[in-house]
């Protein structure tokens, strides 16, 4: 499913690019603007008078497949996470005991400090 989804994302990007020259390319109202500059008399050459129905036509199928492209890798990225699709891309489960581990007799036993007796009262002073 990963690499069906890899796979998609690179069309997307293929077509995201694609639909950004296909605006660039075309020819503003007054016939000025970014169109001119990349070329906009080259393309009434190659696809003659009809130049701007072609890349009008041509611009709003790229649309169309860039918002279905994007939806598709949506719902793709929302079963993969749903379903839990390879084991290396979720954190492991722990679990830890309710009680705590068992410890040994001496651990256990609560320290007592003797205190020690003065010097003093050994010599009988």
């Amino acid at each position: 499913m990963s690499i069906l989804l890899g796979i998609l994302t690179f069309f997307l990007i293929i077509i995201s690019v694609l639909l950004i020259l296909l605006v660039l390319m075309q020819k503003a109202k007054n016939d000025g603007g970014a169109g001119a500059a990349l070329g906009g008399g080259m393309t009434e050459s190659a696809f003659g008078a009809d130049t701007t129905n072609v890349l009008s036509g041509t611009t709003i199928k790229a649309a169309i497949a860039f918002f279905v492209l994007s939806f598709v890798l949506y719902l793709g990225h929302l079963y993969q996470r749903n379903h839990g699709a390879g084991a290396g891309e979720s954190l492991p489960t722990i679990e830890a005991p309710a009680t705590p581990a068992a410890t040994t007799d001496n651990a256990s036993a609560p320290a007592v400090t003797v205190p020690a007796e003065s010097t003093e009262a050994k010599d009988g002073n």
